[in-house]
């Protein structure tokens, strides 16, 4: 449905895309939904639905210890999701794919295990600013059990990450970088081309938050250069409860178990038990078998458009969405670092950004208003809480006129 006279884009049709998402075709508040808070959580095509729903009708039972047909045809499953989260980050084999609950749990599987493994007293590890609370806590576990010093590059006022910033805050302590590919308050997204290759040239891994990167941008691990990658399925159109945790194997196969129990050993008696080598050391227990599944078929769906045209759209929004926010006198865009993913934060004069919220929510429109669980990123911009509207493909730029009209109307509640 259109809502407004708006531009146009070059040549991606996202109202043929929005048909396969059940969500988006609903009125919330007796007007039609406006979802734009993609950067929190995805919403989630019929494709996905449905290969759930054949999973628990027809396939399901528990893998990988069953001899009988379903169980079979689970673990079949189960492990072609495997192969095609390795093709879709380009791994050099799927026995580098780890499942997790989320990319959280990714990162503090790899803060508690290689972290306490090899990480001691003194060593640095350098984050930046912007980062996710998720990619900060864990870092300052190890600071308090271990000694560890956690070292945040300092960004530009504009929410940029020079890598010259980065360059300083490496020393001959530095045993990890563990940054951002795009950040998620801010949509900056971060020189990790340059910093893995700095790191590299001194022996530093580098881990690198994928969140936000993987549902916008195409990603190659290889190409990359880095040693741990992370992300989340819920945000790239998959169901929630699983993430992934891609790690180069000789690394992988050196960190002990996260967590123990059963399917992650080899042999188990009272007089010691020995664990698989990766990925299956990290996967104890039962593992969200029919969520695995709904993120191979979610990764399935996003090949078939093709990362690098939904990169191309999604910057022509964030370009019509920019272009139009700032002629919007009393709003400030928070984030304008020159190369950035479809996020946009702002803040207005007289309006919280919880109350920016709510009354967009009035003419269905769904944003993000908070911190973003990057507190200390709030901090360094000298703001308590911005107002967070991101882009998917299915988004349009009528979406994007709705936004502004909505926020015109905050405008004349608060003056």
């Amino acid at each position: 449905m259109t809502l407004f006279a708006c531009a146009t884009p070059k040549s991606f049709d996202a109202e043929k895309y929005r048909t396969d998402f059940p969500a988006l075709h609903q009125n919330i508040n007796g007007v039609p939904l406006v979802f734009l808070d993609n950067a929190a959580s995805a919403q989630k095509p019929r494709q996905v639905l449905e290969t759930l729903t054949r999973l628990y009708s027809n396939n399901y039972a528990n893998i990988h210890r069953g001899v009988y047909t379903l169980s079979q045809r689970a673990t079949d499953a189960f492990e072609r999701a495997r192969e095609t989260v390795r093709r879709f980050i380009n791994a050099k084999s799927s026995d580098e794919i780890v499942f997790t609950r989320g990319a959280t749990e990714s990162i503090n599987l790899v803060a508690h295990s290689w972290g306490r493994t090899f990480l001691k007293n003194g060593d640095e590890v350098v984050i930046t600013e912007l980062e996710h609370h998720a990619n900060i806590v864990p870092w300052q576990m190890l600071e308090k059990e271990i000694g560890i010093v956690l070292k945040p590059v300092r960004i530009e006022d504009n929410g940029d990450v020079k890598i010259e910033s980065v360059k300083a805050a490496i020393s001959q302590h530095t045993k990890l970088i563990s940054v951002a590919h795009v950040s998620n308050a801010l949509g900056t997204i971060l020189p990790v081309e340059a910093i893995i290759a700095e790191a590299k040239s001194k022996n530093i891994p580098v881990l690198l938050d994928g969140c936000q990167a993987i549902s916008h941008l195409p990603v190659d691990v290889q190409a990359l250069g880095c040693d741990f990658y992370v992300f989340s399925s819920h945000k790239l159109y998959g169901p929630t409860g699983v993430g992934v945790l891609w790690g180069k194997k000789e690394i992988l196969n050196k960190m002990p178990p996260y967590q123990t129990g059963g399917d992650m050993i080899e042999v188990v008696s009272f007089k010691g038990t020995t664990f698989k080598n990766a990925p299956g050391r990290f996967e104890a227990g039962t593992p969200a078998i029919a969520e695995v599944v709904g993120l191979g078929s979610a990764i399935e769906y996003v090949s078939t458009i093709g990362l690098s045209r939904i990169a191309e759209y999604e910057n022509e929004l964030l370009e019509y969405a920019t272009s139009q926010l700032s002629k919007i006198n009393s709003l400030r865009i928070i984030g304008t670092a020159p190369n950035k993913a479809s996020i946009i934060s702002f803040v207005m004069e007289n309006a919280h950004p919880h109350d920016i919220g709510t009354i967009l929510d009035g003419s269905g429109i769904a944003v993000r208003a908070g911190h973003h669980c990057a507190q200390p990123l709030m901090d360094r911009l000298g703001v308590p809480a911005t107002t967070r509207a991101s882009f998917a493909f299915y988004n349009t730029f009528a979406e994007v006129d709705a936004l502004v009209a909505g926020i015109k109307k905050v405008q004349e509640i608060f003056g």
